[in-house]
Order: structure tokens, then C-alpha cells, then sequence
């Protein structure tokens, strides 16, 4: 039986501490479109306060979550056990975005120290905490993160990077806006 929390509080705060995957959803308005799912991993999330959390995104191919939430706000956030008891704990909130050429990165990018480089930081106030069984959640063995994307990442120089976004992350599959490069955007 799901079972909802007004905060973050200190039960809540070490299970999501203590997972190494979580998933990000979000959705365009209306009737069309198509709903994300992305996975996340590395150490991309942070809790800010009681009811307050942010994610770093160090990019991918689709830009989907950025234009969602410039569009609606809408987000959710799941993390599930799947090692110790089981548990499903899903955060419903209102999100918004900062990206690395807009004013405000840096001081964002500072909560996650150890990625020099990064597409775009969400902040979330978070309006509804629920958590569920689980019991459908396989156990699995955490072996490590891939290292793909710091690589990637790492290997290209800031120009490169950034040029890439603007090319890869223009727009999203619905069409909505994603990255703009800010001469452009004049």
C-alpha cells in the first residue's frame, strides 16, 4: 500500500543517499507527445531541503526533460531498492532548469563538484513524497558505474562540447524548444 510523506526526513533522505539509479519522468502538456523516462546514475542528485532536490544532467542525445520542463515544470522522480527491504519512493514536483550558457550555472554546478562538465542542472520543489511495496522490484548487484559519458565529455575541449549540445539538443522529438545557443536566441 503506498503510503505518502509531507518531507524528506531522515528515513527517506538515507534510502535515496543509499541508491545508485533513480529515473526521471517527464511529459509535454496536452494530449500529444511522449512521455520520458530516462535513467540516472552517478552521484547526480542532491537534496536540498525537506521538500527542495536538484539533479545534474550531463547530457545525452535527446533533450526531452529540458523541454518538458521549460513547457510545464511537471516532474517526477523514482528511486527504487534493489538490494535490502524492498521500497519504490517516487518525488512529484514542479522543476526548473538551468543550463551551462545561462547566468546562475555556475553557482548551480557547484553542488556537484566532482563534473566539470554539464548540460543542464534541475531544481525541483517537491509537492507530494510517496513510497509503495516494491515487491515486483527484482534484487540486482550495483558492479559500478560505466564511464562512458565522463569520457565523452572529458575528451571533447568546452567548444566542442557546447557546439554539440546546440546541434544535437535544438529540439526535442514533440518539436518543443530545447537548447538555444544564445546568439541565435537574439
Amino acid at each position: 500500500m503506498a503510503k505518502t510523506h509531507p518531507h524528506i526526513d531522515d528515513r527517506i533522505r538515507a534510502f535515496i543517499e543509499k541508491q545508485k539509479l533513480f529515473f526521471v519522468a517527464t511529459a509535454p502538456s496536452g494530449d500529444g507527445g511522449h512521455v520520458n523516462l530516462s535513467p540516472k546514475g552517478y552521484d547526480s542528485f542532491r537534496i536540498l531541503g525537506p521538500n527542495e532536490v536538484a539533479y545534474l544532467d550531463l547530457g545525452g542525445s535527446g533533450i526531452e526533460t529540458l523541454a518538458h520542463v521549460r513547457q510545464n515544470g511537471r516532474i517526477t522522480f523514482m528511486f527504487c531498492a534493489f538490494d535490502g527491504a524492498a521500497n519504490i519512493l517516487r518525488l512529484y514536483g514542479q522543476a526548473e532548469a538551468v543550463s551551462f550558457d545561462e547566468p546562475g550555472f555556475a553557482d548551480k554546478l557547484a553542488l556537484f563538484p566532482d563534473f566539470p562538465k554539464a548540460r543542464t542542472i534541475f531544481t525541483a520543489k517537491i509537492d507530494r513524497i510517496q513510497d509503495s511495496c516494491g515487491w515486483g522490484v527484482p534484487f540486482y548487484d550495483y558492479a559500478g558505474e560505466r564511464d562512458q559519458l565522463i569520457r565523452a565529455n572529458a575528451h571533447q575541449s568546452d567548444e566542442e562540447w557546447s557546439e554539440r549540445r546546440y546541434v544535437s539538443n535544438a529540439v526535442s522529438i514533440d518539436g518543443l524548444p530545447g537548447l538555444v545557443k544564445p546568439d541565435a536566441a537574439e
